[in-house]
């Protein structure tokens, strides 16, 4: 089995760009469950981390938009945005060419998928990756499912992706560990932001943590739009993490930190 690690974390910009505003304690204690869930990821020795995020119409816009796209580099470089206002000074990001184009030959018997040999990193992965990879000595393979211009992928689908990728990474002999980032409830870019719906965050993350299909299957993107804004469609990048990993969730940090701008979150799922 080649699949040793899986989890979720948020990747909201102010995690890092805004850090310096939050109350401290509060900040710190998140820091330091997202730092020990990387530590935890580091723990289990992955030869490449694959990285599913929702990228926000860095590389991808209205006039190209894949429901799904892997890249296929050995390098890539991020931050995108302005190194100070996210908190993150740029870098060139290792990756794995060769790696990648076995796994998405693999996932391409079951689930059409786009790939990219240029690939700019917005906040989706780069925050995420400030606290898994600080010293970014680890392969990375990213994933985009689009969840930013509908029509978006249905939850079936982003299940079935998960389903493929867990066959692509049981395919290959490298250690890979699987890491779903966003939301979970947000508004980026509104009026509303900074409002986060605990409630709806809470309800979610039971059902993940029970790798309850079904009932993770029964969200409707109106209802999702209404409960938990624009930005509850990334619950797509926490779905394909359940589905590849088949295990049950453990929660390291769960709480709406509003300077942040959403339920700050970091959880990790056994791999069956």
């Amino acid at each position: 089995m080649s699949l040793v690690f899986a989890g979720v974390c948020s990747h909201a910009p102010g995690i890092t760009g805004r850090a310096h505003l939050a109350d401290a304690a509060v900040k710190d204690a998140f820091h330091a469950e997202f730092n020990r869930f990387g530590a935890a990821m580091r723990a289990t020795r992955p030869g490449a981390v694959i990285v599913i995020a929702a990228e926000h119409f860095a590389n991808f816009f209205m006039n190209n938009m894949p429901s799904y796209a892997i890249g296929m580099a050995d390098s890539y470089e991020g931050p995108i945005e302005d190194p100070k206002w996210l908190g993150i000074d740029k870098t060139k990001v290792p990756g794995d060419a060769e790696l990648s184009r076995r796994l998405i030959k693999e996932v391409m018997q079951t689930v059409d998928v786009a790939y990219a040999e240029e690939w700019k990193f917005d906040h989706g992965i780069m925050v995420p990756l400030h606290f898994l990879t600080p010293a970014y000595d680890l392969k990375i393979v990213p994933i985009n499912i689009n969840c930013q211009g509908p029509p978006l992928t249905p939850l079936h689908r982003a299940w079935a992706f998960g389903e493929a990728l867990r066959r692509a990474c049981d395919s290959v002999p490298e250690r890979i560990a699987l890491i779903g980032t966003g939301g979970i409830s947000h508004w980026p870019a509104t009026p509303d932001s900074g409002k986060v719906n605990e409630a709806w965050d809470s309800e979610f993350m039971q059902r993940w943590c029970a790798n309850d299909r079904e009932a993770l299957l029964s969200y409707s993107d109106e209802a999702t739009y209404r409960e938990a804004g624009q930005g509850g469609f990334e619950i797509r990048t926490f779905i394909t993490v359940a589905a590849a990993a088949r295990g049950r969730g453990e929660i390291y940090h769960m709480k709406a930190i509003p300077i942040f701008a959403v339920t700050c979150t970091a959880a990790s799922m056994s791999v069956e």
